[in-house]
């Protein structure tokens, strides 16, 4: 599934690797909302479903870093409501992806990613100051989330959703997802290893090559996280995020 990592990949897909990690370091860092684009970064240098497996390792470590420095934070209540559902949608997903062809399963990772920046569109014009409590709402976003994050790691924009809805204070929000993506990804892991091998030896030595790319991004993303200005920082990425999902139908 994936080249050699040194003799047949061009300078170009690492190129863009590198930027996809760089990114998530930042974004988990705490400046939510850079997973569409990391993800559709690194479809385009290794294949969509490739890619999956080339994240899996490379978060699990960004997400040792992130509970690390924002334990404090952490709201538990939230990630109880959400985190069965999410594990639902994580066992679906594995089913469903399982032996989906690529193109496939690129133009099913297309459709996740502008239907999340549909959401957070909605949700942000939608201005609404009443919590949602009913357990429909945590479930459906969760599981949906679940299957996101499965089929291509996509729940960030989706459980962005629910932590708005919540009202969480900036910190409380980077905490609580800290914690939350920390446990799904370690339970999607055995699925890219056992299931879907997408987590290979070659995979794991790109991930080696990426590793000092992800902490750069990781400590700019803490430095960042206090300076910049989220409103128009979320309405780049946004724009970015749907440059980036047409990109991949026509790479």
């Amino acid at each position: 599934m994936f080249p050699s990592p040194f003799h047949d990949t061009p300078i170009s897909a690492w190129a863009l690797a590198a930027l996809a990690v760089f990114l998530m370091g930042i974004s988990k860092a705490g400046l939510k909302g850079l997973s569409i684009f990391n993800v559709t970064l690194m479809a385009l240098a290794f294949g969509s479903k490739a890619s999956t497996g080339l994240f899996i390792p490379l978060l699990v470590l960004g997400d040792i870093f992130a509970v690390i420095h924002y334990n404090r934070h952490t709201q538990w209540k939230y990630i109880l409501k959400l985190l069965p559902w999410m594990l639902l949608g994580i066992l679906l997903g594995a089913l469903l992806g399982k032996d989906l062809p690529e193109r496939e399963f690129t133009w099913i990772m297309v459709a996740m990613i502008l239907f999340s920046l549909g959401m957070l569109i909605w949700w942000d014009r939608r201005r609404s100051e009443r919590l949602p409590s009913h357990w429909a709402f945590a479930g459906s976003v969760g599981t949906l989330a679940g299957l996101c994050t499965m089929i291509g790691n996509l729940a960030g924009s989706l459980t962005n959703i629910f932590f708005l809805a919540m009202r969480l204070p900036k910190n409380e929000f980077v905490g609580t997802a800290a914690w939350l993506y920390f446990i799904t990804n370690l339970f999607k892991l055995p699925f890219h290893i056992l299931v879907w091998e997408t987590v290979t030896p070659e995979s794991l030595l790109i991930d080696l090559w990426l590793a000092p790319v992800l902490f750069a991004g990781l400590f700019l993303g803490v430095y960042l996280v206090k300076k910049i200005d989220e409103r128009n920082f979320k309405r780049f990425i946004l724009v970015m995020t749907a440059i980036g999902a047409l990109a991949m139908l026509f790479r």
